[in-house]
């Protein structure tokens, strides 16, 4: 699209879409849309949104659907600056979050970490040029929930003029549905030659309608292949694909950027992140359970160095985590253990996980060269250090949206190897299997607020100390809260623990707040997270904390830079991890 041309003649075309109504454009497939608003939680996307007219139109008849239990978010995507400064005032006061993104990458939206029940592309295909239109499905269906469908309206009869203007291309409905049966969807045609709306002679729309029936991308099936099907000569595939299972599931902050490559996008995460979740993952089950991890009678893998992994025997593995702080001889033995383990996972289950009857890898490992210094801070910019691992987009998306799902085969797998193991042959009877999954059991951090509780301690000597939830003030007695119940999302960052009036918590329980209880908490807990974390101290452990502090909730909420020290982009991306949830888990609310 050639986004000058529509800046230039921003209100002359502003003007022209809004002269017409939703029900004008869309009457046809319209049908669609009140089985999707009644939904308990449902997400929509209209891509090349315009002024706003859809939008809004969509985000005005959600409010008849709206009550504390039913939540729809709305996201409108428009690459013309100027145009998109009209729909956000199309649409002042409205649920809808707008972005200045393109297809067909549309970067700013993947970042969000969000998947859609319906995206809507109106007059928006014709620009997207022939060579691109494979990507640009892709990444929709990508976007998509099962289920979900994409609203696709194109335009026929475009003049000379129009295409070398507004860089249009002809279409055809057996191209687009030629793409969209590659990827899996399936299509209906819901309109056929419709006149056009503002009566342009020789114009005609054809609507299609393309509806996701599962997971689309045969990730899934992939996964499960690897898991179950392939062959292993040691535990490191399963490790790998658990190790990304719980980034992908924990961490959706983690995503560095996302590339486009000939066989679709892919995401790149820190080398350094993947090295550290595999020494959380191998620590305890080797040292503490002393499980072989090989068919061979020998304990020790490649990645247990003398001077790193053996001088590490005083660690376990909750200590491999997100915003700790190595030092001295501790961080000179993590560092070589990191490396030890990049290079190994870049030499053993990436190089060996390929697709199904064919060579061509996977999984793509940049490793670099650090230096060792006596001062370690576990954050993504550190870790980025070590390199980059790139996987496909898809995989991505299939590990995070059925987690729960892929877990319990890959841990069954794994007891099934290490059973198997000579080394293991002393614990196969049925106590030594549940022994096995036992040790296979991610330590999650703690369920503590020593820390947090202290540090509101210390805050209280001089102010006075609200309730997040009901700005109630707190005396003696009082709650920290996990804001994000930590029984459904075992989370113990520092951002996601907030003071709670005591009967207020007992009330929340492990239930997620509504989108409307945390927006009506905003500013009482960007006020807590403030005095508490972010503000600029001169202290040295309590800047660590600040550090500390942003390094958890870049990693843990979705779409914040690597570097974010922004409390405001911080409670959005807690927004959009609050839908996450909601969306996958289907969780109660309070």
């Amino acid at each position: 699209m050639s986004d000058n041309y529509y800046n230039d003649r921003v209100e002359e075309l502003a003007q022209q879409y809004l002269s017409l109504s939703f029900d004008d454009v869309h009457h046809n497939w319209a049908h669609h849309l009140p089985p999707i608003l009644k939904k308990p939680s449902s997400t929509i996307l209209d891509v090349g949104a315009g002024a706003g007219r859809d939008v809004s139109h969509i985000a005005e008849i959600s409010a008849h659907y709206g009550n504390e239990g039913n939540n729809c978010r709305i996201y409108a995507a428009e690459p013309a600056i100027e145009m998109m400064k009209v729909g956000q005032e199309t649409t002042r006061n409205q649920n809808v979050q707008w972005l200045q993104d393109p297809l067909p990458a549309l970067e700013k939206t993947t970042r969000l970490e969000v998947s859609f029940d319906l995206i809507l592309l109106s007059a928006v295909w014709m620009h997207v040029p022939p060579s691109q239109r494979a990507r640009s499905m892709r990444k929709l269906a990508n976007l998509l929930k099962p289920g979900g469908k994409i609203i696709i309206s194109l335009k026929f009869g475009t003049t000379v003029e129009e295409q070398k203007k507004r860089q249009m291309y002809d279409v055809s409905v057996e191209e687009l549905e030629h793409i969209a049966q590659n990827l899996g969807l399936f299509s209906k045609l819901e309109a056929q030659n419709e006149k056009d709306k503002l009566g342009r002679d020789g114009v005609h729309w054809q609507t299609l309608v393309l509806q996701m029936p599962d997971d689309g991308t045969g990730a899934f099936p992939f996964i499960r292949h690897v898991a179950i099907n392939d062959g292993k000569a040691a535990t490191h595939k399963l490790a790998l694909l658990r190790v990304l299972l719980r980034i992908a599931d924990g961490q959706p902050g983690a995503v560095l950027r996302r590339e486009t490559s000939l066989h679709g996008d892919r995401v790149i995460l820190p080398l350094g992140l993947v090295a550290l979740y595999w020494i959380h993952q191998y620590k305890d089950l080797i040292d503490h359970y002393k499980l072989f991890q090989t068919p061979n009678k020998s304990p020790n893998m490649g990645f247990m160095k003398d001077g790193g992994w053996t001088k590490l025997n005083h660690r376990t593995s909750s200590d491999f985590r997100i915003g700790n702080l190595f030092i001295g001889e501790d961080a000179k033995s993590l560092h070589k253990t990191l490396s030890a383990s990049a290079q190994n996972i870049r030499d053993m289950p990436s190089k060996y996980i390929t697709l199904p009857n064919s060579d061509a890898r996977v999984f793509e490992v940049a490793a670099k060269t650090v230096r060792p210094k006596d001062s370690l801070f576990l954050d993504l910019e550190t870790l980025a250090q070590w390199g980059e691992f790139s996987l496909p987009e898809s995989t991505w998306l299939a590990l995070s949206r059925y987690a729960c799902w892929i877990e319990p085969v890959l841990v069954n797998e794994w007891v099934k190897a290490m059973a198997s193991y000579k080394g293991n042959q002393n614990d196969v009877g049925a106590d030594k299997r549940a022994y096995m999954h036992n040790a296979l059991q991610w330590l999650e951090p703690k369920r503590t607020t020593a820390e947090v509780r202290n540090r509101f301690e210390s805050l209280k000597l001089n102010q006075t100390m609200q309730c997040v939830w009901s700005a109630k003030t707190l005396n003696r007695k009082y709650d920290i809260d996990h804001s994000m119940p930590f029984a459904r999302w075992p989370n113990n960052d520092l951002w996601n623990l907030v003071p709670s009036n005591s009967k207020i918590n007992n009330e929340k329980r492990d239930r997620l707040p509504t989108e409307r209880k945390l927006v009506d908490a905003r500013e009482r807990m960007l006020q807590w997270w403030n005095m508490a974390w972010a503000d600029d101290i001169d202290l040295g452990n309590e800047l660590t904390c600040r550090r500390r502090f942003f390094a958890e909730a870049n990693i843990a909420l979705p779409g914040l830079s690597i570097d974010n020290i922004s409390i405001d982009d911080l409670f959005e991306a807690l927004l959009l991890q609050r839908a996450r949830l909601k969306e996958m888990q289907q969780l109660n609310e309070w």
